[in-house]
């Protein structure tokens, strides 16, 4: 008898998909009537797009005129790339995706009823349909991530910033859900690069971009607003809400410990926070959030200030 959870390594090489019968496959008929019209179906229908979550999807949706499925997640931790289809199943099957030893993420099959050898055979042969339109839609998406990235600290820089504040602030009014804005602001960060210099600013700015990530959830994003300014985005986030997330970053950033020339350095961070209002626009909501900072940094910085 299988376990519920069964994982496995699939290795994308050249041999492998030769076996598999991936190089010579029969024509492609409207309705597949077997595993190698389907996987030859597929392989045409997955190549129309870049985007991860339609190419997956149409995959989930054809694989199971083959094998029955419930769901299929797929996790890639290097793009931060998480998506999930269907509803969750007893058993499962797990499959380490790779080719010529890139890691391509982690795909598992749910069901509630166990999978036999032969369905596993199945999906491991349609499986081989999938690499080529997934590689590419990572390689496209990693393009793309990188050009809304701020290259030393790894957070989104304000190309992306603008591009998504205005998104999830049309996404608040549209499901009537709170949207709150951090603004914070390395204190004295200027005595960093005079004393130690640039280089040693630069680690002092990817390491508090790195202690900011740690204390977020996922749904929470990241962006370098200015030299040393950062500005954090809130969805889904009550004034009262994001008002502990401010003090947690803020004793986080306070805890950590920052070298510069092997010198450990104290730093402290102000912040200031706004909640979006009925009707606002983006660059109140800013203003609002950066006016309140500069409320924390008069009145002694180390500290977080509310907008009103």
């Amino acid at each position: 008898m299988k376990p519920p959870s069964q994982t496995h390594a699939i290795d994308f090489d050249s041999a492998k998909l030769q076996r598999l019968g991936f190089g010579q496959l029969p024509p492609l008929l409207e309705r597949p009537a077997s595993l190698a019209q389907l996987r030859q179906q597929m392989s045409l229908q997955l190549q129309t797009s870049l985007e991860p979550q339609r190419i997956l999807g149409l995959f989930f949706r054809e694989a199971q005129r083959l094998v029955p499925l419930d769901a299929l997640s797929y996790v890639h931790q290097a793009s931060d790339l998480r998506l999930e289809f269907g509803t969750r199943g007893h058993h499962s099957l797990s499959y380490s995706l790779s080719h010529e030893g890139e890691q391509m993420g982690e795909l598992v099959f749910r069901r509630n009823q166990r999978f036999n050898d032969k369905e596993q055979g199945d999906l491991e042969s349609l499986l081989s349909s999938l690499l080529y339109p997934m590689r590419n839609a990572l390689l496209y998406r990693a393009a793309t991530q990188s050009a809304l990235r701020d290259p030393l600290t790894g957070a989104g820089n304000r190309i992306a910033m603008e591009q998504t504040l205005q998104r999830e602030i049309d996404m608040s009014r549209r499901h009537q859900q709170p949207l709150s804005v951090l603004m914070l602001d390395i204190d004295h960060f200027k005595r960093v690069n005079d004393s130690h210099g640039h280089s040693a600013g630069d680690d002092v700015l990817k390491a508090i971009a790195a202690t900011i990530k740690a204390q977020l959830r996922n749904v929470d994003m990241v962006f370098r607003y200015g030299g040393e300014e950062f500005l954090v985005l809130l969805s889904n986030t009550s004034r009262e809400a994001a008002a502990m997330v401010g003090e947690r970053l803020r004793y986080a950033t306070q805890a950590a410990e920052y070298y510069a020339d092997g010198q450990l350095i104290e730093l402290t961070v102000s912040l200031g926070c706004s909640t979006l209002l009925p009707g606002e626009s983006a660059d109140s909501l800013l203003r609002r959030a950066d006016s309140a900072l500069y409320v924390a940094k008069r009145e002694g910085r180390n500290r977080l200030a509310m907008a009103g």
